[in-house]
């Protein structure tokens, strides 16, 4: 194989004087703090930390796909011995904050415990401003760079020969080091002709592209069009938005691989065997291989919103498939989306058909190495 708003008026009132907000700010369940803006846009500030952890691929230590013990196949990808990782590893990733202070972190909502390794999703409505206050806890440089917003230079998260002269702290953020990104949701942010209320876009960290994605660093981004959102910027007219990213997560390219090897073998290890290499190939959707993922969970005739993004490289053609029910991407009605490196797809479900379905990467491949999940219809 080839490679909704926090409710409690006492947490909100706490968050914001801790954020230095001004009175009438909220915060929502990312860790954002809001504030009306000069211009009548609001001005919503995230606190961000690239934290590194110990992430498990493989959480529950079965298939829960197929509901059978891991075998020789899923083995190739799970198994720790003298000369496999196995399937924990250091990783790098994006987690949200109360306030630049970094002591509380947010935590994550029972019900989106399915976004994984995913960074907090970072919203705003068009005409709105985003700050980012931007903490580097991990052992090597990182950033955020964003797509579909404007920035100018200095709130890039991307260093290279640009003709200014200048290198910009926000591009490669030392280990220890704070900064703070300002991003703007213009009309061209927002979503177009044929794309509904939300524009679905990314971040990741930029520092050394190929090797921070890898890392696991990598979230979502969206717009909501003017006078369609509600307060905490989420489309009025969606009931449930579902985040997933399909990658596979190429570990011996991450930055952290030599201490994967310390921490979880007992070397010495060659790291061009082949066999090796093909191990550290996490065929993953949020981090998750062979359906590890906390199941999404959705209610009949809702309106969900699915945001999907694929990362990677040339092995990464992904066709995530939907079993049970359909959806409309550019109001073509399908139950099998399209994604290569760097892409986005949103699609609308209404979801008629009461049960557990699987949620996989359609590619062969993938699918023996794990790229599958599963997503729940409730009454």
């Amino acid at each position: 194989m080839k490679h909704p708003l926090l409710r409690l008026a006492v947490a909100t009132a706490v968050s914001a004087i801790l954020a230095g907000c001004a009175p009438g700010g909220h915060v929502d369940h990312a860790g954002t703090t809001a504030q009306g803006g000069a211009s009548g846009g609001t001005t919503r500030h995230y606190f961000v930390s690239a934290d590194q952890v110990v992430w498990d691929y493989a959480p529950t230590g079965r298939n829960q796909v197929s509901g059978q013990p891991f075998g020789e196949q899923e083995d190739v990808f799970v198994r720790q011995a003298a000369d496999r990782i196995g399937r924990q590893y250091l990783k790098c990733v994006y987690r949200a904050y109360t306030d630049r202070a970094f002591t509380t972190q947010v935590a994550r909502p029972a019900q989106e415990a399915y976004q994984g390794l995913l960074g907090p999703v970072i919203r705003a409505e068009v005409g709105d401003t985003i700050e980012v206050v931007f903490r580097n806890t991990c052992s090597f440089p990182a950033s955020m760079h964003p797509h579909g917003v404007r920035y100018d230079k200095a709130s890039e998260g991307a260093g290279y020969a640009d003709g200014t002269g200048t290198a910009h702290p926000s591009a490669a953020v030392p280990t220890g080091r704070t900064v703070t990104y300002t991003w703007h949701a213009d009309e061209r942010s927002g979503p177009g002709p044929m794309e509904g209320s939300t524009a679905m876009w990314m971040y990741h960290s930029h520092a050394d592209e190929i090797s921070d994605v890898y890392a696991g660093l990598t979230g979502f981004l969206v717009i909501t069009g003017r006078g369609r959102a509600r307060a905490d910027a989420t489309p009025k007219d969606v009931d449930q938005e579902v985040f997933g990213l399909f990658e596979v997560q190429d570990e011996n390219q991450s930055p952290l691989l030599q201490a994967n090897v310390r921490r979880f073998t007992r070397g010495p290890i060659d790291l061009e065997d082949e066999g090796f290499v093909e191990s550290n190939l996490m065929h993953a959707v949020n981090g998750y291989v062979y359906g590890n993922g906390p199941v999404v969970r959705l209610r009949k005739d809702q309106r969900v919103r699915w945001y999907l993004m694929g990362m990677g490289t040339e092995v990464d053609v992904h066709t995530p498939h939907w079993h049970g029910n359909t959806t409309l991407v550019n109001g073509m009605r399908t139950d099998v989306a399209n994604l290569l490196p760097a892409s986005m797809v949103t699609a609308d479900m209404r979801p008629d058909a009461v049960g557990t379905w699987q949620f996989h990467c359609h590619v062969g491949d993938h699918i023996a190495a794990g790229m599958q999940a599963r997503y729940e219809v409730d009454e």
